[in-house]
């Protein structure tokens, strides 16, 4: 349990919504709930942002469009690194913060908060790496000068699940770029997002650059935003089913878009794997923040001549995890984030055993109060349980055979999504030819973990649009423009 004050994390957090670089209540002092998964207990109100609201912050974000697109590169390459540095300095409070409004076990935020971290000294170094082109016309008559420029005023909607990592990975990009934003966090977790506001507002952003606005009623006051047209590209971050519709909403305008939506993260082992090494990556891929996670493995698929060793040995460190309060002490399986999750979870995992699957460990939903359901392994999972197309996003393992390669590649491929796919075998051979196969955005090869700033995120199929991190993220926020010029 961390010493710092959990009252005090929460009462430091300014909870009114930050338009034009000052704090603002909502109109007519409007607020909602923010709650303690662990207890279901009220940690604060926050400011609920109305589209008037909304607006005002679109006003703010175009109003200092100009000015920080002006900005030289360097200099907004120099906030980015303050605020890289003030949130190191604050990894103690910002963890405890994201566990009381999310839920994750207290070594998991501080890693987050680390993480966010870095999406801003990746992006303070990608500042100053904005190039261009000069080519000469193929027929000798004119040049051709190439730039990139801020695509302009951006909107921004973050998850729960990751709620300041999603925010620096979207703010990075956006600020080295020279564009200006309005964010608007998930209803579940806007505390870290305010907090991040505040931090970098310290770090010198200029008013009116970041704008955030919390809201419960985020349809009524995005949805104008994006109609509105001045925004010119939005990048959000949640399920398929809300990123269709945000498409939708942006093909009016033709809004440039980023989408990383829904996966259904594929875990295959071969034979010929290290078993140590798969046992550990499995426990990462799926465990990783609860399972609340778009990368976790949802399916996992184990050839013949490794399944019961490695359902054993999964069940061994999966039945030994410790559920509880994300702040209490040994705790790896915090609760997740709301009631709805449980019932989720609970109503796929009744579905696979009325299928014929086996429960190894776990498997039933904890009494409240708190939203909490223990680490599950399944075994004997049918292709047919809903589990097998439908995020879980919970503590649960599932687990199949196979026999061939081709058999294990056609399941894994066997879904609308395809986000990450995780890969185990000593074969180099079968390594890359399986990568090449499986058809992912991104392969975790004989690891459980793909997520770094320095890589570019993302997926293909209905898993998403675009890149985020890596040398590719910043082009995302930039337009190129071409110049003919004639000799």
């Amino acid at each position: 349990m961390s010493e710092i004050s959990e009252t005090g994390v929460v009462n430091a957090v300014t909870k009114e919504l930050f338009i034009g670089g000052k704090w603002t209540s909502a109109a007519g002092g409007k607020t909602f709930p923010v709650l303690d998964p662990s207890n279901g207990g009220l940690l604060c109100e926050v400011a609920d942002a109305s589209p008037a609201d909304g607006k005002a912050a679109l006003d703010a974000a175009v109003a200092a469009q100009p000015g920080f697109a002006a900005m030289p590169p360097r200099e907004r390459g120099e906030i980015l690194r303050r605020a890289y540095e003030l949130l190191l300095a604050r990894n103690e409070e910002l963890a405890l913060l994201m566990t009381l409004e999310m839920g994750k076990p207290l070594a998991e935020a501080r890693g987050e908060v680390a993480y966010a971290a870095e999406f801003f000294r990746w992006f303070a170094e990608e500042a100053v790496r904005i190039d261009g082109g000069y080519a000469v016309a193929p027929n000798g008559s004119g040049r051709f000068l190439v730039t990139k420029q801020p695509v302009g005023p951006t909107l921004l909607i973050t998850p729960w699940n990751f709620p300041m990592a999603m925010g620096g990975r979207k703010i990075g990009p956006a600020i080295a770029a020279g564009c200006t934003t309005v964010i608007k966090p998930a209803e579940q977790t806007p505390l870290s997002m305010l907090a991040l506001a505040g931090i970098l507002a310290e770090a010198g952003l200029p008013d009116g650059v970041l704008n955030v606005v919390t809201t419960s009623d985020a349809g009524g006051v995005m949805e104008p935003l994006i109609r509105d047209g001045r925004a010119r590209k939005l990048s959000f971050t949640g399920s398929t089913a809300v990123g269709r519709t945000l498409l939708e909403q942006c093909a009016e305008k033709v809004l440039r878009t980023s989408m990383e939506l829904g996966g259904n993260a594929p875990f295959l082992v071969f034979d010929d794997a290290d078993l140590d090494a798969a046992i550990d990556g499995a426990m990462q891929a799926k465990m990783r923040n609860i399972g609340e996670a778009c990368t976790a493995a949802n399916r996992f698929y184990v050839q013949r001549g490794v399944y019961d060793e490695f359902a054993r040995r999964l069940t061994e460190r999966m039945s030994a995890l410790v559920m509880g309060r994300g702040t209490e002490d040994g705790v790896t399986v915090g609760p997740l984030i709301d009631p709805a999750a449980v019932e989720k979870v609970s109503g796929l995992v009744l579905d696979a055993t009325e299928r014929g699957a086996k429960v190894l460990t776990g498997g039933v939903a904890v009494e409240g109060p708190g939203n909490f359901y223990p680490a599950t392994v399944l075994t004997d999972v049918p292709l047919n349980a809903k589990m097998a197309s439908e995020e879980i996003f919970g503590p649960v393992a599932p687990i199949s055979v196979f026999d061939t390669e081709d058999e294990a590649v056609a399941a894994a491929n066997n879904t609308e999504y395809g986000l990450v796919s995780y890969l185990y075998t000593n074969d180099v051979k079968r390594a890359l030819r399986v990568s090449e196969r499986l058809e992912a955005g991104m392969i975790g090869l004989n690891q459980g973990i793909v997520s770094n700033p320095a890589a570019p995120f993302g997926g293909i199929k209905q898993s998403g649009l675009g890149r985020e991190g890596g040398t590719v993220g910043i082009d995302e926020f930039l337009e190129i423009k071409y110049i003919a010029v004639s000799l």
